[in-house]
């Protein structure tokens, strides 16, 4: 699979900043709550910080704004009722040089607003202070990306068990630590794992609703959120909006649950195809009489369309493995995936315009008739030859007419024969990719996999064996000619 998504940097506990022996920070006054956490840190010397504040700070200050007589007025109610308005998650007051001890009045402030203070003794400098808010983050932040990449991992192998859907939601549901399920197009509850909703009857019934919500929606991108008795509830709907919906009640919501259930959401998606297309037993019955003896084109109303187009694709860097493999054929829309060893085909209606897919290299044929399946095949390996070659996202094959649909197929394909009996299938497509490269040696390489002087070997070999000069146009012209009819 794909290298999971970078999920958003956890908040700090403010107890783990307080941990920190280095800081030698001290809480002096509000709660102790060991669920306060702070996103930032951030220093500010102004009467008024509630323009300058986001919210989940912990703001620092060494009491330069503070008045002489702030003590007998109101001053430091008004300051700290601002911190707690624009969400301020906690104070720092740095003791020395401006004030040698925390003012009471402040104390008092916090203790009464609920915000806490804490002491920033003077051997600590705030930025060290800021510092250590950033370490903490950066640690949090490389901990959820280990455990999305782990769970990830553990939701793909779920994948391939030979009971898929049931794994994957008893695995999703381990990594979240609550209950996941996943319901029918009608609604109704298909399979789910885990433990019961702490809300019980209520979190059950809203998470449904929350689910029925999403399948009657057409976009398959669709995620919708709430909370109900404490319990976090997330819908994830599947494939193309026919309305198979993943759905999660938790405890809690960390920041990297999003993108383990989206992962989750994207396997059932790929599992559950078969159910949304309908299509599933129409493709078995296909098979069952190719391989029995029947025609193409006597099968190819079962899997719909008249007209069709291959894809050959490749992905960018690394080999492609099975899931990538039913993903791209997702992307696409079609169903009739092929994982071979270095490629991926995919036969598709075409009707169906294939896209450039971000990280693959795709060739296509032109449209054909079931009859001409093979042929197109062909067309559709060429084209992604000469696409890797270019470094071009997408090449489609040219079909119009040309030249030498004027001469009789046979006449033709007897020529081509005759004319290159002298080459093995190996020169043979090594000419056919060099001429159709325009004679580029390093383009050719490319394309064949194989080193530039190895091309320039096997071109000067079929020189040799055909006895002729390669560098003739028209030489190359009927060359070309032969080649396309092999």
């Amino acid at each position: 699979m794909s290298d999971p998504a970078v999920p958003p940097t956890p908040p700090v506990p403010l107890a783990a900043l307080l941990a920190r022996e280095d800081l030698a920070l001290r809480q002096i006054a509000g709660p102790s709550d060991p669920d306060i956490v702070i996103h930032w840190a951030h220093t500010s010397e102004m009467a008024d910080p509630y323009p300058y504040l986001l919210g989940g700070e912990l703001l620092l200050t060494a009491g330069v704004h503070i008045p002489e007589a702030a003590g007998s007025g109101t001053y430091f109610d008004d300051y700290v009722s601002r911190i707690v308005a624009a969400g301020g998650a906690a104070l720092g007051f740095g003791v020395a040089p401006v004030h040698d001890t925390v003012p009471r009045a402040l104390v008092a402030a916090c203790e009464a607003y609920e915000l806490p203070l804490l002491e920033v003794p003077p051997q600590t400098t705030f930025s060290g202070v800021a510092r250590a808010v950033w370490q903490l983050m950066a640690q949090a932040r490389l901990a959820e990306l280990r455990r999305v990449t782990d769970a990830q991992q553990s939701l793909a192998a779920a994948a391939s068990r030979p009971d898929p859907v049931p794994s994957v939601l008893r695995r999703l549901a381990q990594h979240l630590g609550g209950r996941a399920v996943l319901y029918g197009p009608e609604g109704t509850e298909i399979a789910a794992a885990g433990r019961a909703e702490p809300g019980g009857e209520a979190v059950r019934e809203s998470l449904a609703g929350l689910a029925g919500v999403l399948a009657g929606r057409a976009s398959s991108a669709t995620t919708a959120t709430d909370t109900v008795a404490g319990t976090h509830l997330s819908a994830y709907s599947l494939g193309s909006g026919q309305g198979f919906v993943l759905g999660v009640a938790a405890p809690r919501r960390e920041s990297g649950d999003h993108t383990i259930a989206s992962v989750a959401a994207v396997l059932l998606a790929l599992l559950t195809g078969e159910h949304q297309s309908g299509t599933g037993a129409a493709r078995s019955s296909a098979l069952v009489r190719l391989l029995l003896g029947a025609a193409p084109e006597a099968v190819a109303s079962l899997l719909g369309g008249e007209r069709w187009v291959v894809v050959h694709a490749r992905p960018d860097g690394h080999a492609p493995d099975a899931v990538a493999a039913s993903a791209l054929g997702a992307s696409l829309g079609s169903p009739l995936v092929d994982l071979a060893r270095d490629v991926v085909r995919v036969l598709m209606p075409a009707d169906r315009e294939p896209a450039p897919q971000s990280g693959w290299t795709l060739g296509v044929s032109a449209a054909v008739g079931p009859d001409a399946w093979a042929s197109a095949d062909g067309q559709a390996a060429r084209a992604l030859a000469r696409a890797r070659a270019t470094r071009t996202p997408l090449v489609r094959h040219g079909a119009r007419p040309a030249l030498a649909d004027l001469v009789p197929e046979e006449e033709a394909e007897a020529h081509a024969r005759a004319l290159l009996a002298p080459l093995t299938t190996v020169l043979a497509e090594t000419l056919r990719a060099w001429l159709s490269l325009h004679g580029s040696w390093d383009r050719t390489a490319v394309a064949l996999d194989v080193h530039r002087n190895t091309v320039r070997q096997r071109v000067a070999r079929c020189a040799a064996l055909l006895e002729t000069d390669l560098d003739e146009p028209d030489v190359r012209m009927e060359l070309w000619f032969a080649l396309r009819r092999l």
